[in-house]
């Protein structure tokens, strides 16, 4: 049946989608600047399984953004979703971040989506995308400066996307690019991306898969 929960924590929004063979049934989300997911994403799972009709017994598999993104918010949504696998005994079933979010946009041939999440001061996750979604450069953390992305803006049409977007905009200055600042990844377009992965049994190891976090959490003290 392909009856898929589809969990996006990797950002400030919080995204909850229930999606049959790819099409979605129920979708729940909010995105704040609190981080609201560890008191939000039960709540929101529960309130779409409520509203499409279904069970929790009914899930053929659970499917997780996995990076990159917040530490927190990645961990409380594999946390999620490994448990919900265990107990239903489901497949798990995860999806790139950024891959995600360039879905969100439809473009014309020979431009290029470039998904951006903010990072520490100038830095960004970015992956480049061509107009069918083919990964063109793998995901990279790195920081931006005039010459950023320079190979690809050069005769062909850039779309940024994502909170990392603003510090791009600030740096860059090129008509060739376009921005959307207010992107964030949501669960919403993880639906057909699942569903694809779903046909192909292409799952993960429930008990040791972890998030991506791209580079290493870093906790910082205050000093006395």
């Amino acid at each position: 049946m392909a009856l898929i929960l589809n969990l996006e924590t990797a950002t400030t929004n919080c995204s909850v989608c229930l999606s049959l063979k790819g099409e979605v049934v129920s979708i729940r989300e909010n995105n704040t600047p609190n981080y609201s997911h560890a008191e939000q994403l039960h709540v929101f799972i529960k309130e779409c399984m409520d509203e499409s009709g279904f069970s929790m017994t009914d899930l053929d598999a659970i499917a997780v953004s996995k990076g990159p993104g917040s530490y927190t918010g990645l961990r409380i949504g594999v946390s999620a979703a490994k448990g919900l696998c265990f107990a239903l005994d489901v497949p798990l079933i995860s999806i790139a971040t950024l891959k995600s979010l360039a879905s969100q946009l439809k473009i014309a041939e020979g431009d290029f989506i470039i998904p951006v999440l903010d990072a520490r001061r100038m830095e960004v996750y970015s992956a480049v995308f061509d107009a069918h979604l083919n990964e063109i450069r793998e995901t990279q953390a790195q920081i931006i400066g005039e010459s950023s992305f320079q190979e690809y803006l050069q005769g062909s049409k850039v779309h940024f996307l994502g909170s990392g977007a603003e510090k791009i905009k600030e740096t860059l200055t090129n008509s060739n690019a376009e921005y959307y600042t207010e992107a964030v990844p949501s669960a919403k377009e993880m639906a057909s991306l699942s569903f694809e992965k779903f046909t192909k049994t292409n799952f993960e190891n429930v008990a040791y898969f972890e998030p991506y976090y791209l580079k290493d959490f870093l906790i910082t003290q205050k000093k006395s």
